[in-house]
């Protein structure tokens, strides 16, 4: 039986109760992704078209049965970034298409090469000043939209700073539909069985009575016509694809990092095993299918996920029934949207990026009460998220998660010594001499980083002259393939002492691809093929065959 067989995709016969759930995030998903699209500077309507084909193919490939694949607030503003950086026109379906294709192929590729563990190197508190850094970009980018005042300054800081000081020039219309959002859906907020339905019935009721008043406030008619229809079918402009690649890893990265929590925070319901990577082929199917069909960049959104599961999702069915009930009820009644006033889509962002911030709260008290490294991070990555383009604030972050990665591996490193005590061995502080005439047991557990060499030669202990015949037994069980060639270095020169001295350095628990790698570093020549000991299946068997040898050397001894 092949062990790496790829497991089949399960599609169960579609329940009731997955029919309602598609209907409800549909329903949601109108809001939000004309919002999501708005705040990244995109024409809301391909919110809209985001949430159709795309989330129908994610919903059918994903491993993650219940996630919902469509556009999220830090997509759509890595995509705006992505394209201003290189110069193009966001507003151009060809452009906009290029990029969600090219997005797919890169989340394709990943899964495709089974690289999903790579989201294990991205550390959490990264990510949350990742989060944080997006809450902020997601309200300041609505300031106009709740103000009806436009900043001057680029930077998101200063768009604050700017709005604030020119609050003579709001709109007084603007604010009170924004606030009257943000009142009616804290409200149903606290309505438990309407709690998952706050974000529709503000929007129905809010923009419901502006209509029937007649509020003077800007509308989605008035940035776009939404037309009862189904997106056209866009050819994706293949000029823009040099200047969009670089971007395209980066929004990549950026989707795949948010959808891989959802797995762990929503279990499979058929006890399916999920999988990163084969979410990522998901997510990029897609990408590649929905850039033809006027679809921003989507990925695996927590939000829409928790509106379909709380509506009562069993199957992928549900995701399913979300794309089609999309595409019914724009084709319906699409036009409808454009009564929608912006200051509502605005109001509910606000309360979308406050959301953010609560939900990540506990997290930031958590990394500043017990890892002040970690705290670091997190306010580097949120003042980057903030300052720079988002798509390069992405990969400050997965820079710092690798150096946070090597710093605590190389900590973590250590050397004890090990005592033989009742057939078994006991763990002690590594002695500052090697005694003479006698036998020492040192354990290396690391991932043989170079950063960690120091450390390990502080605690090595020293070979006196009158060393005598000692014997030094290292157990490199844990040692990965390949060590660093510091490590090799160091290893080589105590081998070397040792030997010089008249004692006999030894290795136990060496693995058959670690023994291929000290092969080709020299190492064996160095220390001789009779003291090194490979491992077994047994915990300690080698350490015990190479402390029974020295031993026998030592016994062997003339007197």
């Amino acid at each position: 039986m092949n062990r790496f067989r790829r497991p089949t995709i399960r599609v169960s016969r579609p329940r009731p109760s997955d029919a309602i759930s598609g209907l409800v995030t549909a329903l949601f998903s109108i809001p939000e992704g004309m919002a999501y699209a708005s705040i990244g500077g995109f024409n809301p309507v391909s919110g809209l078209y985001s949430g159709m084909v795309s989330t129908l193919v994610g919903s059918v490939f994903s491993r993650t049965v219940l996630m919902v694949t469509t556009l999220t607030s830090a997509i759509a503003l890595s995509a705006q970034s992505v394209l201003a950086q290189a110069g193009l026109d966001p507003h151009d379906i060809g452009n906009i298409a290029m990029l969600t294709v090219a997005v797919g192929a890169v989340m394709l590729l990943f899964g495709l090469l089974r690289i999903g563990a790579i989201m294990d190197f991205v550390s959490g508190a990264v990510m949350t000043g990742f989060t944080v850094g997006i809450a902020v970009q997601i309200v300041a980018g609505v300031i106009k939209d709740v103000t009806g005042y436009t900043p001057d300054a680029h930077n998101t800081v200063l768009k604050f700073v700017d709005a604030f000081a020119h609050i003579s020039q709001w709109s007084i219309h603007a604010v009170i539909v924004a606030l009257a959002t943000v009142a009616v859906w804290a409200v149903f907020r606290f309505i438990k069985p309407l709690e998952s339905y706050a974000t529709l019935i503000a929007l129905v009721v809010v923009t419901g009575v502006t209509a029937v008043i007649g509020t003077d406030v800007e509308t989605v008619g008035d940035i776009a016509e939404v037309p009862n229809s189904l997106p056209p079918f866009t050819v994706p402009d293949l000029s823009a694809f040099p200047d969009l690649l670089l971007g395209a890893f980066a929004i990549a990265l950026v989707a795949l990092a948010q959808a891989a929590g959802i797995s762990a925070a929503v279990p499979n319901p058929d006890k399916s095993r999920p999988s990163a990577s084969g979410d990522f082929s998901a997510q990029g199917a897609a990408n590649l299918v929905g850039g033809f069909f006027g679809s921003l960049p989507t990925g695996g959104s927590l939000s829409r996920t928790g509106v379909a599961v709380s509506a009562g999702a069993q199957t992928r069915w549900a995701g399913m029934f979300a794309g089609i009930w999309l595409i019914l009820l724009v084709l319906i009644a699409g036009s409808a949207a454009q009564i929608i006033p912006m200051a509502v889509i605005g109001g509910l962002l606000f309360v979308i990026g406050f959301e953010l911030i609560q939900g990540r709260w506990a997290d930031i008290v958590l990394v500043f009460r017990t890892a002040r490294l970690s705290a670091v991070a997190l306010l580097v990555t949120f003042v980057a998220t903030t300052q720079i383009p988002l798509q390069d604030a992405i990969l400050v972050g997965a820079a710092i998660s690798l150096v946070l990665y090597c710093v605590q591996a190389a900590r973590a490193a250590r050397l004890v010594a090990l005592v033989p005590d009742d057939g078994g061995w006991r763990v002690v502080d590594t002695p500052q001499t090697l005694p003479a005439d006698g036998i020492t047991v040192l354990d290396y557990s690391g991932v043989a980083l170079f950063a960690e060499v120091p450390r390990i030669a502080e605690t090595w202990p020293t070979v006196s002259d009158d060393n005598g015949r000692s014997a030094l037994i290292l157990s490199v069980r844990t040692l990965p393939d390949v060590p660093s060639s510091t490590l090799q270095k160091l290893l080589r020169a105590h081998a070397d002492e040792l030997q010089a001295k008249g004692g006999r350095f030894m290795l136990a628990g060496v693995r058959p691809p670690l023994m291929k790698g000290i092969e080709s570093a020299g190492l064996v020549d160095a220390i001789g093929r009779d003291n090194i000991f490979e491992a077994t299946d047994r915990v300690f068997e080698s350490v015990d065959d190479a402390y029974a040898e020295a031993k026998r050397w030592l016994d062997a001894a003339p007197s």
